[in-house]
C-alpha cells in the first residue's frame, strides 16, 4: 500500500525538528499513551512549542490545553495523535485544514487486525495525500531525535545522544533496544518506529538519516520491503556513502512461494533480500547483536584498507577459534612481512608464535601485549587486528588495555577491535577500552564480525560504479517476441509450449536446438529426417511441466521404429500420467552433443522484481543448489560476470582437470539477453533452461530445454 517514495526525496525535517508539537488526544492519567507522550516530549528537552489538545482539559503537565488545532495559538508543524481509531479521520481532517504538514498517527486499530482495519488504513492514507501531508504510523510507537532533542513517543526512557539511526518495524523491538542502550551505554541520533508503513517507510527515513549530518550509521530491523524498486533506487546510492545495516526478519524457507520451475524453488523470498542488499551495498544482520556489534564498529573504526586480518593473543585455542572465524566470513590472515617477523623472534620467548595469529603466550605481561601490538598494528600488510586476551593470574588486563589504547593512536588509520574472554576479571579492561572508542566482545567471533562488516563496506565503497557496462541488447525482434506472448493469453495459457518458448529465445538471439512440433508419428519421423539422427521425443502439454517424471522424454533415437515407437509410447505414457492433461503433441529435438549442462533462470519475487539465476544444470541443480542470483532490473554485464565466477560452475567452464575451457563468454550473452528480455516483458513470471549445454571456447552454447511461465 505504501508508496511515499515513488514520489522521490521527501523532506523530513519539519518531522525529526519542528517548530511547533500538537499532542492530540493528550492525557492527565499517567496511565494513558497520551499522557507519556506528553511526558516524553517535555522531558527530552525539546525547546519549540508544545500544545496539548483535549477538548476536556485546561492544563496538562503544566502546559496549557486546547480543545482543538484551530485553538492553538499558531502554527502547528508536526501533530503526534493518540486518540481513538473512530477518532482518527476527524483529527486528519482537522490537521489537513490547519496546515499541519507532519503526522506521527500512533493509533492501532488498521491492517494490522485484519480486514476491515486494512480498509479503514486505506481511507487514513488517502485523507493523508488528499492533504498533501507526511505520515508515520499508524499503529507505531514514535519517533526519537536526540540531536533536536524530542521525544514523540511513548516509549520509556531516553536515549542517549550519538550518531546510530535505528528504524524498527517492530514496537516491541524499538522499546527493548531503547532500554537496552541504556544499560550499555550506547547513543543514538534518532529512533524511528515504523509501524504499518502505510505512508512513509523506510525508504524515506534511511534517505533522511543519510543526510542529517549526524548520523554515521543507520541500522534497519525490517519485516518486510514495502516497494522494492524505490528502496533499491534510494539506497544504492546511499549505501556506498553511509553504511546500511539491516536485520530483515522472516528468512525461513516457510515463507517462500511454491514455484513450478527450478528457478522459482530454488528462489525463496529471502533469497530476493539477500540478493537485493548485496547488490544496494547493505550489510545483512543476522542476528540483534550482530546489527548492534556492526554498529559499534561503523561509529569507532575507520574503514581498513582491505580484508587482511591480524591476531595478538596469548592463549591458542581462542587464536585458532578466531583464525576460523576470519576465514569463514571471507577475510584473510594477514601474511606478516618478513622484518615483522624478526622482530618478534628478538623481542618473544622462543617458545611464542611469531606467525600470524601472534601467541604471546600465558606468561605474558602488559609489556609484552604492547610490544607485540606495536610490531603488529606498525606492519604495512595488515588491515586490521584482532587484540585477544584470556587472564591467567599473571597478567592485569586493565595494564593491557591501556597498553592497546596508546599503541592505537600511533595508527589510526586502522581498525581496532579487542576480544577479552572472561567473567569479572576482565570487565574494567572492557569498559577502559570502549571508553576510549575500541570495542571489546566478550568472544573472539563477534569481534571478526565486526572487522568483516568494515572490510565488507569498504570493498562495495571502492567498487567503481563507472566501469560497469550497462546491458542494452540491439539485435532482437521485440515485435516478435511479444506477439508470441499474446498468443498464450489469447488461447487463455499461462504455460508457453515448448515450440513457443524456443521461439521466443531465437527472438532474443539465444541459440536453442533445432526442434519441431509433431502432432503424429508421421510428422515426427518427417523431422528427424530433416535435422537428422539421433534425435530426442518429448512430450508437450501445458499442465505437464516436469517431463522425465513420468517417462516423457526419450533419447538418443538412431532409427525411424524406434522413433515411431516412442511417439506412442509417450503419448500413452502421457495419458496415463494426467488423464485430463491438453496434449499439443510430441516435440522432436536433434540431439545435441555433451556439453557442461547449465542452468539459467528467471523468477518473479512480489518486492524487487525478477530474479536472474545462474548454476550447474541438468537433473542435479535442485539437489546441489550451485547457483547464484541477481536481480534482473540491476543487472550490468560485470555483474553477470561476477555471478558467474562465483559458482563452482565457472571452475568447469575455466576448464577442469585439464579439460579445455568453455564458451564463458557466449554464456555471459545468454543471461544478458534473459535479463533484458525479462524486464522488457515484465508479464514472464518465471523461465528456465536447464540444461544449456556450454561448449569450448569460440563454439557457443545452445538451449536444450526451455520453460516459460507467466503472471496469472
Amino acid at each position: 500500500m505504501a508508496q511515499a517514495s515513488q514520489s522521490g526525496s521527501v523532506d523530513l525535517r519539519g518531522m525529526f525538528a519542528p517548530q511547533a508539537v500538537a499532542v492530540v488526544g493528550a492525557s492527565r492519567s499517567p496511565g494513558k499513551i497520551g499522557y507519556s507522550i506528553l511526558k516524553n516530549i517535555i522531558d527530552s528537552g525539546y525547546r519549540g512549542a508544545v500544545y496539548p489538545i483535549n477538548p476536556r482539559e485546561e492544563e496538562i503537565l503544566g502546559r496549557r490545553a486546547f480543545p482543538s488545532l484551530a485553538s492553538c495559538p499558531g502554527p502547528v508543524d508536526l501533530a503526534v495523535v493518540a486518540v481513538p481509531t473512530a477518532a482518527v479521520p476527524a483529527v486528519i481532517d482537522d490537521c489537513g485544514v490547519h496546515g499541519v504538514r507532519h503526522l506521527v498517527v500512533i493509533t492501532a486499530g488498521y491492517k494490522e487486525v485484519g480486514k476491515e482495519g486494512l480498509a479503514r488504513e486505506k481511507d487514513l492514507l488517502a485523507m493523508v495525500r488528499r492533504y498533501g501531508m507526511k505520515m508515520l504510523g499508524p499503529n507505531c510507537l514514535g519517533l526519537i531525535d536526540t540531536h533536536t532533542p524530542l521525544n514523540a513517543s511513548f516509549a520509556a526512557g531516553f536515549p542517549l545522544k550519538g550518531e546510530i539511526a535505528f528504524l524498527s518495524q517492530s514496537g516491541a523491538v524499538f522499546a527493548a533496544i531503547l532500554d537496552w542502550s541504556l544499560s550499555v551505554g550506547l547513543g543514538f541520533s534518532k529512533f524511528v518506529s515504523l509501524g504499518n508503513k502505510a505512508e512513509l517507510t523506510e525508504v524515506d527515513f534511511i534517505r533522511e538519516a543519510a543526510a542529517d549530518g549526524y548520523s554515521k550509521v543507520i541500522l534497519c530491523y525490517v519485516e518486510d520491503v514495502v516497494d522494492g524498486q524505490a528502496f533499491m533506487n534510494t539506497v544504492a546510492g546511499i549505501g556506498s556513502k553511509t553504511p546500511i545495516v539491516i536485520l530483515k526478519a522472516g528468512a525461513s524457507q516457510a515463507g517462500a512461494r511454491a514455484a513450478s520451475s527450478h528457478t522459482g524453488a530454488l528462489a525463496g523470498s529471502d533469497v530476493a533480500y539477500d540478493v537485493a542488499f548485496r547488490q544496494a551495498g547493505v550489510l545483512r544482520a543476522r542476528t540483534m547483536e550482530e546489527l548492534f556489534d556492526l554498529a559499534i564498529a561503523f561509529t569507532t573504526q575507520p574503514l581498513p584498507a582491505g580484508d587482511r586480518v591480524a591476531i595478538v593473543t596469548n592463549s591458542g585455542g581462542p587464536g585458532i577459534i578466531a583464525t576460523d572465524a576470519v576465514e569463514a566470513r571471507g577475510m584473510k590472515m594477514a601474511e606478516l612481512a618478513r622484518e615483522t617477523v624478526e622482530r618478534l623472534r628478538q623481542g618473544l620467548p622462543p617458545t611464542a608464535s611469531f606467525y600470524n595469529p601472534v601467541d604471546v603466550i600465558g606468561d605474558a605481561d602488559d609489556r609484552r601485549y604492547d610490544f607485540a601490538f606495536s610490531q603488529v598494528l606498525a606492519d604495512p600488510g595488515v588491515d586490521s587486528v584482532l587484540c585477544m586476551l584470556t587472564r591467567p593470574a599473571v597478567i592485569d588486563p586493565l595494564l593491557v588495555a591501556r597498553a592497546i589504547i596508546v599503541r592505537r593512536r600511533e595508527h589510526p588509520a586502522k581498525p581496532v577491535v579487542a576480544a577479552f574472554l572472561g567473567g569479572d576479571t576482565v570487565t574494567a579492561a572492557t569498559r577502559e577500552l570502549i571508553a576510549a572508542g575500541i570495542p571489546c566482545f566478550n568472544f573472539p567471533e563477534r569481534a571478526v564480525t565486526a572487522l568483516s562488516g568494515l572490510a565488507r563496506f569498504q570493498a562495495f565503497n571502492g567498487r567503481a560504479p563507472r566501469t560497469a557496462k550497462p546491458i542494452t541488447i540491439e539485435d532482437v525482434d521485440r515485435e516478435r517476441a511479444g506477439a508470441i506472448l499474446r498468443r498464450v493469453r489469447e488461447d487463455r495459457r499461462t504455460v508457453l509450449l515448448s515450440d513457443e518458448s524456443a521461439e521466443l529465445m531465437q527472438t532474443y538471439g539465444i541459440p536453442v536446438v533445432p526442434s519441431g512440433l509433431a502432432a503424429g508419428s508421421e510428422q515426427a519421423l518427417a523431422f528427424a529426417e530433416q535435422f537428422g539422427y539421433p534425435v530426442a521425443l518429448k512430450i508437450v502439454s501445458p499442465q505437464i511441466l516436469h517431463k522425465t517424471d513420468f517417462g516423457g522424454v526419450r533419447l538418443n533415437l538412431k532409427t525411424p521404429s524406434e522413433v515411431t515407437d516412442a511417439f506412442f509410447d509417450i503419448i500413452d505414457s502421457a495419458r496415463r500420467y494426467q488423464p485430463r492433461a491438453a496434449i499439443h503433441g510430441v516435440e522432436v529435438q536433434k540431439m545435441m552433443r555433451p556439453g557442461i549442462e547449465l542452468i539459467v533462470g528467471v523468477s518473479k519475487d512480489v518486492h524487487f522484481g525478477s530474479l536472474l539465476m545462474f548454476g550447474l544444470g541438468g537433473i542435479y541443480v535442485n539437489l546441489l543448489k550451485d547457483v547464484s542470483f541477481r536481480l534482473a532490473s540491476r543487472a550490468t554485464w560485470e555483474e553477470i560476470e561476477a555471478m558467474v565466477s562465483e559458482t563452482k560452475a565457472y571452475a568447469l567452464l575455466r576448464g577442469y582437470r585439464g579439460k579445455p575451457p568453455a564458451d564463458v563468454d557466449a554464456v555471459i550473452d545468454v543471461l544478458g539477453r534473459v535479463a533484458a528480455l525479462v524486464q522488457e516483458f515484465p508479464s514472464i513470471a518465471e523461465l528456465d533452461i536447464n540444461p544449456l549445454f556450454a561448449y569450448e571456447r569460440g563454439e557457443g552454447v545452445c538451449a536444450l530445454d526451455v520453460k516459460v511461465t507467466l503472471n496469472d
